[in-house]
């Protein structure tokens, strides 16, 4: 009876399966994974640890690149300040609460040790003022970005002739115009009248066109209806430079010119004079300089004033 007592016993160890590869696995990968969990939930606890200790506390905000805009006015915008925790501060909300300063065009945010956060920005140019039923700053773009203050100390020349009401429910076709008029503020530049003439003001007429004031009695420069053509701007330029250097070699000023029409042609009234010239005097130097076919100019007989809008 023993004898098969064991035999029975030695059947039942032969009968067992042994244990799968598969189980085995499964039990490992079950253990690594705990094993990374409580890793990962220490490491978790030590990362709060140190970011909500005093150590990695910011201990100042350093602004640079801000001349117009103040730093105290561009950290008083950011969500994060001094005494937060420099691994949780949430940089990128801060670049976007500084940039909407009005002077701000764009800002960068970085972290430093010892715990400090550096602000870097890129300030807006202004490049004109436009009159929107107030006076507005407008950079290069066409963006139109701030009110001006007198405290803004700009002394630029003014875009008129645009509508606050026809800017807002028209702005893309109006913005394309005043970048129109601050292209032209810019070959006026390159064009080196500048020195000569700075531009006060430049009026986008419905009936004449683009109307400059220049110099510093205003004098009114009509320069037509706005041209898609960039070179009939440049040669409009052109001749307004040859005029004015005329004018100043004789001694003479200008309260109107004309130089809508014939490419070959300015129309003048001189100061003290109540008649419109065309081709006297500047205008003789005008055929000249480009050498025009026909002697220097006639009387047009308008005796009418333009008048100044």
């Amino acid at each position: 009876m023993a004898h098969d007592r064991n035999r029975r016993r030695v059947d039942r160890e032969r009968s067992a399966p042994p244990p799968s590869a598969l189980g085995q696995g499964l039990k490992l990968a079950g253990l690594w994974t705990a094993g990374l969990l409580c890793a990962a939930a220490l490491s978790f606890l030590a990362f709060e640890k140190v970011a909500a200790g005093d150590l990695l506390r910011i201990r100042s905000i350093e602004v640079r690149g801000a001349s117009r805009a103040t730093a105290a006015e561009l950290v008083s915008l950011s969500p994060v300040k001094v005494g937060d925790s420099l691994l949780l501060a949430d940089v990128d909300a801060m670049e976007r609460a500084i940039a909407r300063h009005p002077w701000i065009a764009s800002a960068t945010v970085e972290r430093h040790l010892p715990p400090a956060i550096e602000v870097r920005v890129v300030e807006r140019e202004p490049f004109a003022l436009v009159d929107l039923a107030g006076l507005y700053l407008v950079d290069r773009t066409g963006e139109v970005f701030k009110r001006a203050d007198r405290g803004d100390g700009l002394d630029l020349p003014l875009v008129t002739g645009l509508r606050r009401e026809d800017y807002l429910a028209h702005r893309a076709l109006l913005e394309s115009r005043l970048k129109a008029a601050l292209a032209l503020l810019e070959e006026y530049g390159r064009e080196g009248l500048g020195p000569l003439a700075p531009v006060s003001e430049v009026h986008l007429d419905v009936e004449e066109g683009v109307v400059l004031y220049v110099g510093d009695r205003g004098t009114e420069v009509i320069l037509g209806q706005s041209s898609p053509n960039r070179q009939d701007w440049l040669d409009k330029l052109t001749r307004l430079h040859i005029v004015l250097e005329a004018l100043r070699a004789e001694g003479r000023r200008a309260e109107v010119i004309h130089l809508e029409g014939r490419p070959d042609r300015v129309a003048l009234r001189l100061e003290g004079s109540g008649s419109e010239k065309g081709g006297a005097g500047a205008g003789s130097a005008l055929a000249r300089e480009r050498g025009a076919r026909e002697g220097p100019g006639r009387r047009r007989g308008r005796d009418a004033p333009l008048a100044r809008r």
